[in-house]
């Protein structure tokens, strides 16, 4: 029953994504219900499942779940450990200590603009005013899939400037792949579209994009899958990628016609977010750091996966300015705000 909750769960997510003005108070109730259900079960012997409330407003998530607080930070002979983080000197001692092995990576566009990649919204610079010129009526059009089908030619000036190789990746990136390779990282979860994590070594498993990124493409009309360099000279050249049809046969020879545009993967306004991304209501629960660099905490449900690390798991913010629940000060929460 419990994998059967968790079936349904993820499909709350993907739900809320669009519809949760509407399905949020259903959805309180049946998240209440599962819990009670799957903690009854639990008792009789049958696996817990992990919960996060990412459905909840921000305003109400720390009464709602308190990280987590059917869960309790585990040390390695199971019994309850008691965790003491207050200082990047706190942090950096559990790591040289071995007392943390499972660290996920929490990122945003803020990581990325130490390499030379224009941000969106700055004027003058930023990456909507180059689409200026096809009259787009919002911004974030661009990202919309019903406008991508009326006029595809906005998103593919913006995928130019972002297309892989352009730019390169930065320390902050080289950071992470050296936690890769000291066997301490988990995963990294990115918000990122701009491949530079791949770019820097990480490698493809230990990613979760949840934004999708340009490692891929597909037709919007068949769903033939294509490589990145399949597109590459189209995008770069300023023109719109189209289907090439397919040898469904094996014959050598194109049997089935199709000019559809094929779309590099990236998740726009109205698409459902990779499945992988929901390998956090399993990851998150066993890490024993998080640490969270370079965004805003405010585009869901990316945002609130920050608050389903288990009670007393130390979580780590390097950013700008302080974010999400970290304006809370929470036990183990330790913020590092600069430039």
């Amino acid at each position: 029953m419990a994998k059967c909750s968790v079936h349904v769960l993820v499909k709350y997510e993907r739900l809320l994504s669009t519809y949760r003005p509407i399905l949020h108070p259903v959805c309180v109730y049946l998240r209440g219900t599962c819990h009670l259900h799957t903690q009854a079960q639990s008792n009789s012997g049958l696996p817990r499942i992990a919960l996060d409330y990412s459905f909840v407003p921000y305003h109400n998530r720390f009464h709602i779940q308190k990280r987590n607080l059917f869960r309790t930070r585990k040390n390695k002979d199971g019994a309850d450990e008691d965790v003491h983080c207050h200082t990047m000197e706190d942090i950096a001692e559990r790591i040289r200590s071995q007392k943390v092995d499972k660290i996920i990576v929490m990122v945003g566009a803020g990581i990325s603009t130490p390499s030379g990649l224009p941000d969106f919204r700055t004027p003058g610079t930023g990456l909507y005013d180059n689409v200026d010129k096809y009259n787009v009526a919002s911004a974030m059009d661009i990202f919309d899939l019903s406008y991508f089908v009326k006029d595809p030619r906005p998103f593919f000036a913006v995928a130019k400037e972002l297309w892989p190789g352009k730019y390169r990746p930065n320390p902050i990136h080289y950071f992470v792949r050296l936690l890769h390779e000291k066997g301490v990282l988990m995963k990294m979860y990115t918000q990122n579209i701009d491949g530079f994590e791949r770019a820097a070594g990480i490698p493809a498993k230990m990613l979760v994009e949840a934004h999708g990124s340009f490692a891929s493409a597909t037709c919007t009309t068949c769903g033939r899958t294509y490589e990145p360099r399949d597109i590459e000279d189209d995008i770069l050249n300023e023109r719109i990628p189209h289907c090439r049809g397919h040898d469904l046969a094996g014959l050598g020879r194109v049997q089935h016609h199709c000019s559809g545009i094929i779309k590099p993967d990236i998740v726009f306004f109205g698409e459902a977010l990779p499945r992988s991304f929901y390998k956090y209501l399993a990851d998150f629960p066993k890490s024993n750091l998080l640490i969270v660099m370079g965004t805003s905490l405010e585009v869901e449900p990316f945002a609130s996966i920050a608050e389903c690390v288990t009670r007393g798991t130390p979580r780590l913010l390097l950013n700008r300015r302080t974010v999400g629940t970290f304006h809370l000060k929470l036990s183990n929460d330790v913020v590092m705000e600069g430039k």
